[in-house]
């Protein structure tokens, strides 16, 4: 069970504005043989709520944005915001992307997107994103099984 936890804090981080990737040990819990559809859950689960940090960010802390400590800088929020304007809420399945991904969750929030729909098309792109892991994964060790 700490294995299952431990990737969910990462995935959680992750999703935040922390550095941090959790496919690398997604990819290894795979391989170690742990139950993929739990890894899919727990990866999926965390990723997502940690989005909501971002969303919350967005929200509530929209007035601190000029100070130093502040999250992201006033570039980075441009281009994410820009986006969002212009595809409106369905960005938000593209929330998984390394590159402006945690930006677009939290542009949501400045935007005032109901949390509701917040999560399920965040946790719609997210979950998407770790099962195509999942198949590239199963499927490489498929392609180049390692000798035992």
């Amino acid at each position: 069970m700490s294995g299952y936890l431990g990737l969910f804090a990462l995935a959680f981080l992750a999703a935040t504005i922390l550095p941090a990737y959790s496919e690398v040990l997604f990819g290894g819990m795979v391989a170690a043989g742990y139950d993929p559809f739990a890894l899919w859950l727990w990866a999926s689960a965390g990723n997502t709520l940690g989005s909501v940090v971002n969303w919350l960010l967005g929200r509530y802390l929209l007035h601190f944005r000029d100070r130093r400590w502040f999250p992201f800088p006033a570039g980075a929020l441009g281009p994410a915001q820009r986006w969002f304007q212009r595809y409106g809420v369905w960005s938000l399945l593209l929330a998984w992307a390394p590159v402006g991904g945690d930006a677009l969750t939290f542009i949501a929030g400045m935007m005032r997107v109901r949390f509701p729909l917040f999560l399920l098309l965040t946790g719609i792109g997210k979950a998407t994103r770790y099962a195509v892991l999942l198949a590239l994964i199963v499927g490489a060790g498929t392609a180049f099984p390692v000798p035992g």
